[in-house]
């Protein structure tokens, strides 16, 4: 992946309030301590001996070494505390607002950063690297007190945050934080090591403060078996499952490291954190020869040169930033909640799930928990037959998965009676009046506010959609055409279409831009949208057959005929059970209980991958894959099913099975199918009103009574019977 050049430096004015200027000169020895005064009693009540409490407030004391401070009263505890503060910095001789008015470079915090990580105090402190500082204590030999620099900046943030002020390309490409650390090392009091990607402290920590802080873990087992997950960089290899043994005074990147058969556990490099933001899985790899050749001859490394031959094409789609050579997903690391380590076992299902995440049927797929059966919908009806995610939900899920901005929403309202003529009589609508609301948008997950108007009850909406890379630049616009009555309808609706085009490119991959746009009627940016997305096509197998839905409909004349229509991926079709003549129709909702198997053909074996017990979708908007809904809609209420559908794309079935080895071994080695056993529970009829509404507007049961009253002011009744 290319990266530019970092810009110059400049040098910014850092603000700090008194507490944290005590925390800078003092850290852990300064001790606030806060209590709850009562405000003077009035007696409001003259005559009358009925006190009145006064207002609650705090007062705050600080205990420095050598002296204490106490605050006045205030009404907020972080008041107090800010007043103890300034009030001991006066009475050291520091003036609060000199000390702000101060203009530090950002090589000079990041020094400092250094420093106040290898302090005595941070060593005993809950945070995420100072787990690795004393997991480093443990170990043995040479390798006592060497902390790998790749974890620095990934398990402190602060420290992240000013390599992004040097260089603004860290932003992109976490490893351009390793040659600013190393360059820093050299300017501070840090011991580092030619040929090698460690650091250490240069003065050996104090006995006491060894042992208080490894005491103070908490006691667990002798070792610990971690499931993990192995990805090759080849293509032509599968991706398979692992175990880390990681011993309780171990280091864990040792054992990953001896995994990925490294001797020296300093070349290995980590990610950023992989799916959720909450989450602790990265992926963690090894540093190619030529990356530490480039990075140890010179520590003014800008840009990360890029080696094609050992490129991770996996590895990267899920990191978002290029990986050379095998890698290790993992969920293990040190966390700001226990001085213990964490780990949560990744197994193959979650990587395959991980996988389909990033596709926007994958989204609604897992949202339902019917990653086989479920398909995102064609249309947005009304939010009670929606089931699972809402549209906009998983647009933003899907924004952030590849790491692009928020999608910014902008409401138009439209007069209703001009609601034809959308062109010259839009209105923006104004969303943004709570402070909740406006925060909510700065953050990229509201809907634009545009302009200051009010919006009538006759208006309906539309929903622009813009969406924007990390570096801002727009890769995707909708300008819809149709107009809601309802301000939800029209953000659900426009994220909905957004969703199919985005959805049609995952599935067809070698469709041209050109043809996708004007297929989905939204505007495209080429340029940057196959920048975007220039891994799925190398990742991603979920090309379909060209056939429609409508094609593969079974018709109603081929109940219990079996392997009929042959090439269309539905057979040996079979309906059971007492037809009581009335099938589900388009609108109506319809419970079913279903389990899905893998069949072998032409062998007794067969494997459970997916069920659910009540499983709710709407008829007609292609919310289940189409042979289910071809099947349901020739059965009745109490009725039973057996049919047999084609294979899906294989990552949809890892993702679904319980037993993916188990399930790769049976794919790999027999021809297979799925087959499904259904039963019909229940079917909810649309209402009446809904049925107009989708067909008629206005309803016909308004039309009725329009035209009742106007028939009676023409005929100018006196009265009515």
């Amino acid at each position: 992946m290319e990266m530019g050049g970092a810009p110059p430096v400049v040098a910014k004015k850092t603000t700090h309030t008194p507490k944290a200027i005590i925390h800078q000169k003092f850290g852990d020895k300064a001790c606030y301590k806060v209590e709850e005064v009562q405000g003077d009693t009035q007696n409001r009540c003259p005559g009358l001996a009925i006190p009145q409490k006064g207002p609650c407030l705090f007062r705050c004391s600080l205990q420095l070494p050598d002296f204490s401070v106490v605050s006045e009263d205030f009404k907020r505890k972080k008041d107090a505390e800010q007043s103890a503060a300034e009030k001991a910095l006066r009475k050291l001789g520091v003036d609060p607002a000199a000390s702000n008015s101060i203009v530090r470079e950002p090589w000079d915090e990041l020094i400092s950063r250094l420093s106040y990580l290898f302090a005595d105090e941070f060593l005993s402190s809950l945070h995420p690297l100072s787990g690795h500082f004393r997991a480093a204590l443990q170990r043995d030999g040479d390798l006592y007190g060497l902390i790998p620099v790749s974890v620095f900046a990934v398990c402190d943030t602060k420290l992240g945050n000013i390599c992004k002020s040097i260089n603004p390309g860290v932003e992109s490409n976490p490893l351009l934080v390793i040659p600013l650390v190393l360059k820093a090392a050299a300017s501070g009091s840090f011991a580092t090591s030619e040929g090698r990607l460690w650091m250490r402290r240069q003065n050996p920590y104090p006995p006491e403060i060894i042992q208080s802080s490894i005491s103070s873990q908490l006691s667990s087992p002798e070792s610990n078996w971690i499931e993990a997950v192995h990805i090759p960089y080849s293509l032509e290899k599968n991706v398979e499952s692992l175990t880390l043994n990681v011993s309780s005074t171990g280091y864990y990147l040792d054992a990953i490291a001896r995994k990925l058969s490294l001797a020296d556990t300093s070349k290995i490099l980590v990610s950023r954190t992989v799916g959720k933001a909450s989450s602790e899985m990265r992926l963690y790899f090894s540093a190619p020869e030529w990356y530490l050749v480039d990075l140890l001859s010179d520590l003014n490394v800008e840009e990360v040169t890029s080696e094609e031959g050992s490129f991770n094409a996996r590895a990267s789609y899920f990191s978002g930033h290029a990986i050379y050579g095998n890698a290790i997903l993992a969920s293990i690391g040190y966390t700001w909640r226990s001085m213990d380590l964490f780990h949560e076992d990744v197994s193959l299902q979650s990587y395959y799930r991980l996988l389909i995440s990033k596709i926007p049927s994958g989204v609604y797929k897992l949202s339902r928990e019917a990653i086989l059966t479920a398909e995102l919908p064609m249309a947005f009806t009304t939010r009670t037959n929606w089931k699972g995610s809402f549209p906009r939900d998983l647009l933003c899920s899907f924004c952030r998965q590849h790491r692009l901005s928020e999608p910014v929403f902008s409401m138009l309202s439209t007069p209703l009676k001009q609601s034809s003529e959308v062109s010259g009589s839009c209105k923006r609508l104004k969303v943004a009046e709570s402070s909740a609301e406006e925060t909510e948008y700065r953050n990229g997950a509201g809907v634009a506010p545009h302009g200051n108007e009010s919006v009538g009850s006759g208006d309906t909406f539309m929903c622009e959609i813009k969406i924007f890379s990390k570096l801002q630049d727009l890769i995707i616009e909708y300008s819809p055409k149709d107009s809601y009555r309802k301000h939800g309808d029209a953000l659900q609706n426009s994220s909905l279409r957004v969703l199919l085009c985005l959805n049609t490119y995952f599935k067809e991959l070698d469709m041209p831009l050109e043809k996708l746009a004007s297929a989905a009627d939204i505007h495209i940016y080429p340029d940057k949208f196959a920048k975007t997305f220039t891994s799925c096509p190398s990742i991603h197998n979920l090309h379909q057959r060209n056939e429609t839905q409508r094609e593969r409909l079974l018709d109603s004349n081929s109940i219990n005929q079996p392997y009929i229509m042959p090439g269309h991926g539905l057979y040996s079709f079979k309906i059971e059970g007492p037809d009581s003549g009335s099938s589900p129709s388009n609108g109506s909702l319809a419970c079913i209980n279903y389990v899905a198997f893998l069949v072998a053909e032409g062998e007794h074996m067969k494997e459970r991958v997916e069920s659910n017990d009540e499983f709710e979708f709407e008829i007609g908007v292609g919310a289940v894959i189409p042979h289910l809904e071809a099947v349901v809609t020739q059965m009745s209420v109490g009725q039973s099913a057996c049919f047999n559908v084609d294979l899906p794309p294989q990552e949809l079935i890892l993702a679904a099975a319980g037993d993916p080895v188990k399930t790769i071994s049976l794919l790999s080695s027999k021809v297979c199918f799925l087959e499904y056993s259904i039963a019909l529970l229940r079917v909810t009829e649309p209402l009446e009103d809904r049925m107009e509404q989708a067909l008629f507007s206005p309803p016909l049961s308004k039309q009725r009574v329009g035209f009742a009253l106007q028939h009676i002011k023409d005929s100018s009744a006196a009265t009515l019977v």
